[in-house]
């Protein structure tokens, strides 16, 4: 299981996205009960606050193909070194997106913690998009299509160089989960990568159970844990509409509760994000009440 110490830190970054109000999604995690549903699974909690985010407005958007660039990468490198802190002294980091951006740091940051020890990070990455784009292949400039290219080496030095070492995680170690919305360009890239992709159809074909196992066979293959990237737009917008991205034949609620069990299953869990909650495009708050549900099902909630 887990480390029984958990530190959460929230990002309320919307820089990356092209809809403003995901940077309210910290603040939609607590209001749903996060910590207290964390601290009843018998968890020591610690929660950091929030990391201090500048808003866009104050901001020039910079180049046209990856907007907002400089400032992302400068929150990413504080996640990244508050991360790492935290995976050096025992603590499993529970970040709070925030635009999907922000997994460049929280990924960088457990994984230069374990390369101290000469360890490997595993990522399992649960999202509709395959978020492989670079600024040569974006069709929107948005950063947050970007950091699981920056995380295995492709894409702006500002992102792949975070702790100063790249590839931040080899690509065969990573799984892509949920996938049904890839960009034109961003096809090939993702082809010629070495990340595995399930799609939507081998959850279709397969089943989740199926597919989790193999995604975690990919990401636990010679490393020291796993880190799981959650986005909700991964669901189905009839399960989780407060996301700026959505795509209708998604993750069902079962499916999407069997996923986390699995992970939380095969022990390796080693840090988690869960990003894209849109409070402005939600209903009462439903999606991040959902996202709660699935973190605690990662970290063990069970039904008996």
């Amino acid at each position: 299981m887990p480390a029984r110490r958990i530190s959460v830190v929230g990002v309320p970054l919307d820089m990356g996205s092209g809809r403003r109000g995901v940077d309210m999604g910290p603040s939609a995690l607590r209001v749903a009960r996060l910590n207290a549903r964390i601290a009843e699974l018998g968890y020591q909690l610690e929660d950091l606050g929030n990391l201090a985010v500048r808003q866009p407005e104050s901001l020039p958007p910079g180049e046209d193909r990856a907007r907002y660039l400089e400032p992302i990468a400068e929150v990413c490198a504080a996640l990244a070194a508050l991360v790492e802190h935290a995976a050096k002294e025992g603590r499993l980091p529970l970040v709070l997106g925030g635009d999907h951006s922000i997994a460049a740091g929280s990924v960088a940051g457990v994984a230069a913690a374990l390369r101290t020890r000469g360890e490997r990070l595993g990522v399992v990455w649960i999202d509709a998009h395959t978020d492989m784009n670079t600024p040569e292949t974006s069709p929107s400039g948005n950063v947050h299509g970007m950091p699981l290219a920056s995380l295995i080496g492709h894409g702006p030095v500002e992102l792949t160089h975070l702790r100063g070492f790249a590839p931040v995680v080899r690509a065969r170690n990573v799984a892509l989960v949920g996938v049904r919305d890839v960009d034109a360009l961003e096809r090939g890239v993702v082809k010629d990568s070495g990340v595995h992709v399930f799609t939507m159809r081998d959850i279709d074909e397969r089943g989740m159970r199926a597919v989790m196992a193999d995604a975690l066979r990919v990401a636990g293959d010679g490393t020291a844990g796993v880190h799981v990237s959650l986005d909700m737009d991964a669901l189905d917008p009839a399960e989780a509409p407060g996301v700026g991205t959505p795509v209708r034949g998604g993750v069902t609620y079962r499916e999407a509760h069997l996923a986390m069990e699995t992970i939380a299953d095969a022990g390796s869990l080693v840090s988690m994000d869960v990003v894209e909650v849109n409070p402005v495009l939600d209903e009462a708050n439903r999606t991040a009440l959902l996202a709660v549900e699935l973190v605690a099902s990662a970290l063990g909630k069970r039904i008996l």
